[in-house]
């Protein structure tokens, strides 16, 4: 059987355990000394009523400042060090999720919305900060505030402890039972309802401007109404179960005290009886939290689970347990190639084969929905193949580690994503440590350095979310710059010019055909543009290729 989400959070949470720890003890410091505190103030009250000399309240008023100050800092204490660790484990959490996200792109992603994923990514995690600090902490400083309540006031007598106890368990077990069996539905629906409006709200933001030129930004916005109407309304109840809980722990610290000093008035010493009343009530502040915690465990159950959900999916291509080393001469080579998405689909890919020489330039003609995108996703080994072989340097590709394998193939596509950061370090994602002098050499070979240094802040530009300060033909220089910097030995243009008009398109191209010489480049297009400068030509047609005649007729 799996382990639960939860018990798979905790158990990431293990790098932290000095700081989650020091943190209960601290908190627990802060409640026995509000309880000391409340009993030395008690006493030493009782004990002045009775006028005795200075001498015999001296210690108690000296514990009575000890305490006040010392709760103050092991509360500032608790704090400081809780939230410190809580912000290193969400640090990790972010971290751990993200690295389980990328061996899944983009084969297992793509059925997914972005506003889910997203959703996930940030708001879950997030909620998992009350993991620690409002599930996990509160029951062990309970624990060991129950511990020494009930060995202070069996010092006194043994039946009283009891009583005391009784309440204890009482506020242990059964508030926080109800809080968790009147939540544990509403909170798994306001997570979902949170998720759903969040990824409706950044689809709709995302597409507003053909929302509003079809006029549907009334349907959208009745839709996006609907579900904060339903999430308010679960909040809503949530609150109101809130309120019956802090209701249920604030009667129950009243009854334990009525019934602590009910037992203690025959049993003990009447100097006594308010050191043991304000202690138990001192002692309850331990105890209110936890019908809080059961609800949180809930969330943050359902939160873990939402996260596995996309962790735990197995990725569409691993890497073998022995890589071979990236080949000297990636000469490629595919034959009878057969791939399917699923296998209740039909197949996109059967029988293909191509050969692909160093310097050599294939051009592959295709309509939408041919699959050549398909072929260049299965070349990067973000899809797996079915059947037949594809090698590369004389070994299969799947004999090579993902890594290599992208590292050899240079990519631009016709939509490659620009990041919203600058011009400079949109180039350098294909070189991490490329020096300025390369990204401007680049950047010229791609022509379009001069354009950027006639920017007012040239290289340090922001280009907005996805290029958009950008033309379609600027954004597609800086992506040709960016494959350039990489200096691959394959390039693959995969309709890297269909959303540019034919004079920008012909330019980029003959561009690209000038500074890749020497390289192996194929391209995907369906367009017939400097198809002559190519040293074959196919036709990828019913799911294999054909050569193709470019001679006129």
């Amino acid at each position: 059987m799996a382990r639960s989400p939860l018990l798979r959070v905790l158990r990431l949470t293990l790098p932290f355990w000095r700081g989650m720890l020091l943190a209960t003890l601290l908190g627990a410091l802060t409640i026995a000394s509000s309880v000391s505190l409340m009993s030395t103030s008690a006493w030493l009250i009782s004990q002045a009523a009775l006028q005795p000399s200075i001498a015999e309240l001296s210690v108690a008023v000296v514990g009575v400042r000890f305490f006040g100050i010392a709760r103050g800092v092991f509360r500032y204490a608790e704090r400081l060090v809780a939230h410190e660790t809580t912000f290193r484990l969400l640090a990790h959490l972010r971290v751990a999720f993200y690295t389980a996200l990328e061996p899944l792109a983009p084969a297992r992603l793509v059925s997914l919305r972005s506003g889910d994923l997203l959703s996930r990514a940030i708001d879950d995690i997030e909620s998992l900060q009350n993991l620690y600090l409002r599930a996990v902490a509160p029951p062990l400083v309970a624990l060991v505030i129950a511990i020494g309540l009930t060995l202070f006031l069996g010092l006194f007598d043994p039946v009283v402890a009891l009583v005391a106890l009784a309440f204890m368990l009482a506020a242990s077990i059964l508030v926080p039972l109800i809080a968790w069996s009147s939540n544990q539905h509403s909170g798994t629906r306001s997570v979902e309802t949170r998720a759903e409006l969040n990824a409706t709200l950044l689809d709709d933001i995302q597409g507003m401007a053909d929302v509003l030129v079809y006029g549907q930004a009334d349907a959208y916005l009745r839709h996006i109404d609907a579900l904060s109407q339903q999430l308010a309304a679960e909040e809503s109840r949530a609150a109101h179960s809130d309120a019956l809980q802090l209701a249920l722990s604030v009667g129950l610290t009243s009854a334990a005290a009525l019934a602590v000093l009910a037992v203690a008035i025959p049993r003990i010493d009447g100097i006594y009886l308010a050191t043991v009343t304000l202690a138990t009530i001192a002692a309850f502040e331990a105890f209110t939290p936890l019908a809080q915690a059961a609800v949180n465990l809930g969330a943050n159950a359902q939160a873990a689970r939402r996260l596995f959900e996309i962790a735990d999916l197995p990725p569409a291509v691993t890497d073998p347990a022995q890589p071979v080393a990236s080949p000297a001469t990636p000469t490629l080579d595919i034959r009878d190639l057969s791939f399917r998405y699923a296998d209740d689909t039909p197949p996109i890919l059967d029988g293909l084969t191509l050969t692909l020489q160093p310097g050599e330039r294939v051009a592959i003609l295709g309509e939408s929905g041919a699959g050549k995108s398909t072929l260049v996703n299965v070349l990067l080994r973000f899809w797996d193949y079915d059947g037949g072989h594809i090698r590369l340097g004389g070994h299969e590709l799947r004999d090579y580690s993902q890594a290599d394998v992208r590292h050899l193939f240079g990519v631009l596509t016709q939509r490659t994503h620009l990041f919203n950061t600058t011009i400079r370090e949109n180039i350098r994602i294909a070189r991490s440590d490329a020096a300025p002098a390369a990204i401007e050499a680049a950047a010229r070979q791609a022509q379009i350095h001069d354009f950027i240094t006639s920017l007012p802040d040239g290289y340090d530009m922001l280009v907005g979310e996805d290029g958009a300060q950008l033309s379609g033909g600027e954004r597609q220089r800086i992506a040709l710059a960016r494959v350039l910097l990489k200096a691959a030995p394959i390039l693959i243009l995969d309709e890297a010019t269909a959303n540019l008009d034919p004079v920008t398109e012909r330019a980029v191209l003959e561009t690209i055909l000038r500074v890749t010489a020497g390289r192996g480049l194929i391209m995907f297009t369906h367009r017939r543009v400097l198809l002559e400068q190519m040293d074959r030509v196919y036709s990828l047609h019913q799911r294999r290729l054909q050569p193709y005649d470019i001679t006129p007729i």
